[in-house]
């Protein structure tokens, strides 16, 4: 935490910032960089959306008032974006939560041809969920990140987010079952 206020001091100082910035995403670059492409699926839109990321940070630090831990912060901020990124891709009349079909097809069509055909399956399984579950899945799941934390990320509720969990285990559980050979 004090490595972290010290690096939030050097963010908001001119002179410093472009090597508190180098050292930012040299700890939280790849778990920032991984969140984000959990939710927009593919690599080079998680690149794109990592530089939208990284401009929001910067542009906002002067904002950050420490009620939360710089790396949920920096969640929040990723979420958002991501989310963001979906909201441009959706036809007028789409839903993000009818993107999941989309983003199964994404999953496929990245996989390699050596792909474990489990672990593609759990990856469309995931896709295929409503945005809300599919955050909180992968919040919890890869990031394993408390559901306090979440709540702040997300701004949801710590029981919504619980029940999100709950109902997406179950349906990637399902989606897995039935999807098996």
């Amino acid at each position: 935490m004090t490595d972290d206020k010290n690096l939030i001091a050097r963010l908001k100082q001119a002179e410093h910032r472009n090597e508190a910035f180098g050292t930012l995403l040299k700890t939280y670059g790849d778990r920032l960089y991984w969140h984000i492409r959990r939710i927009v699926v593919s690599h080079d839109d998680a690149e794109d959306v990592m530089q939208e990321t990284a401009v929001k940070i910067l542009t906002s630090i002067d904002g950050y008032r420490g009620e939360s831990s710089l790396l949920t912060w920096l969640f929040r901020i990723a979420t958002n974006e991501a989310l963001q990124h979906l909201r441009r891709e959706c036809h007028v009349f789409q839903s993000l939560d009818a993107l999941g079909e989309t983003l199964a097809e994404r999953v496929a069509a990245a996989a390699d041809v050596d792909a474990d055909r489990a672990t593609v399956l759990f990856q469309q399984a995931i896709a295929k969920l409503p945005t809300q579950q599919r955050l909180a899945f992968n919040m919890r799941y890869y990031d394993e990140m408390p559901y306090e934390e979440m709540a702040v990320v997300t701004g949801k509720t710590v029981g919504s987010l619980k029940t999100n969990y709950h109902l997406a285990v179950e349906k990637i559980k399902r989606y897995v079952k039935e999807n098996s050979i």
